[in-house]
C-alpha cells in the first residue's frame, strides 16, 4: 500500500532506495514473455525467446511495436492493454516476489528509508505489486504511462528523485540514493541519472561497466551493505555484504 509512514535519519549515509519491479521486486518477466507468446500465436506470428528477452527492462511502447512487427494486428494501445491485463491476472493468482526483496524492504522500512518504485509497468500493475506489500514500504509509483520517454532513458528516475526531494527531511544528493534493477536498459536509466545503481542481473546479463554495482542477489542483503554501496565506487572491493 502506498503511503508516507517512515521518518528518515539524517545520519544515515543511504537517503532512499528507488526500485525497479519486473524481475528486481518481482518475477513477473515469465508471466510477460509467456503473455507475448499466446498473443503473437493468436495472430498467427512466431515468437522466440531472444526477442523476448530483448524486451526486458524497455518501455512498452516499444515492445508493442516489436510485437506488432511481428505479426500482432493490434494498435500498440491495444498490445499494451492486453499484456498488462494478462500479466495483472496472473499476479493475482500468484504474487512471485523474488528472493530476499521483501524482507530487504521490510528492514529499510524499519530503519527510516525511504523508497519508492520506478517501472516500465503502468499503474494497474504497478498498484496490484505495492498493495501486496504492508502499508508504507513504497511510498509512490513513477510508472511508464507517467513519463514521455521510458527506459533507458533516465526520465522516470529523474521525475522519482525531484518527487522525492520535494518531500525529504533533508536534501536530498544522487550520491546517497540507490536504485535496484535487473536489466540493461533499467540500469543505464538509473546510472545516467546519476543516482547510485545496484545492479542484479536476473533474466538477462548485465555488463560489469564500472558505472553500476552488480551483486547476484538481494537475499542476505540489509541497510548496512546498500550503506556500504552509496559509499564506495562501483568496481572497488566490497568485502562480504551478505549476512551468513
Amino acid at each position: 500500500m502506498l503511503s508516507h509512514t517512515s521518518s528518515a535519519d539524517p545520519s544515515r549515509p543511504l537517503q532512499a532506495v528507488f526500485w525497479d519491479m519486473d524481475g528486481t521486486l518481482v518475477d513477473t518477466e515469465p508471466y510477460w514473455i509467456a503473455s507475448e507468446y499466446e498473443l503473437v500465436a493468436a495472430h498467427g506470428g512466431t515468437w522466440s525467446e531472444e526477442q523476448a528477452h530483448s524486451l526486458v527492462g524497455q518501455a512498452l511502447t516499444h515492445s508493442a511495436a516489436v510485437l506488432q512487427a511481428a505479426g500482432v494486428d493490434l494498435s500498440v494501445r491495444e498490445i499494451i492493454d492486453h499484456l498488462i491485463g494478462r500479466v495483472v491476472a496472473k499476479v493475482r493468482e500468484e504474487m512471485p516476489w523474488r528472493p530476499g526483496a521483501r524482507e530487504l524492504l521490510q528492514e529499510l522500512h524499519a530503519a527510516g528509508v525511504r523508497c519508492a518504485l520506478v517501472t516500465m509497468s503502468e499503474g494497474p500493475l504497478a498498484h496490484e505489486v505495492v498493495d501486496a506489500l504492508p502499508e508504507g514500504q513504497i511510498e509512490f509509483i513513477v510508472s511508464g504511462d507517467m513519463v514521455t520517454r521510458g527506459k533507458p532513458d533516465p526520465e522516470a528516475y529523474h521525475r522519482a528523485f525531484e518527487r522525492m526531494a520535494a518531500d525529504h527531511p533533508e536534501p536530498l544528493e544522487r550520491g546517497r540514493c540507490l536504485a535496484v534493477e535487473d536489466s540493461v536498459p533499467g540500469t543505464a536509466a538509473a546510472a545516467d541519472s546519476g543516482i547510485v545503481t545496484l545492479a542484479v542481473p536476473h533474466m538477462s546479463p548485465l555488463p560489469d561497466s564500472g558505472r553500476w554495482h552488480v551483486l547476484p542477489s538481494l537475499r542476505g542483503l540489509g541497510v548496512d551493505a546498500l550503506e556500504r554501496l552509496v559509499s564506495v565506487s562501483p568496481g572497488s572491493a566490497l568485502g562480504s555484504l551478505v549476512r551468513p
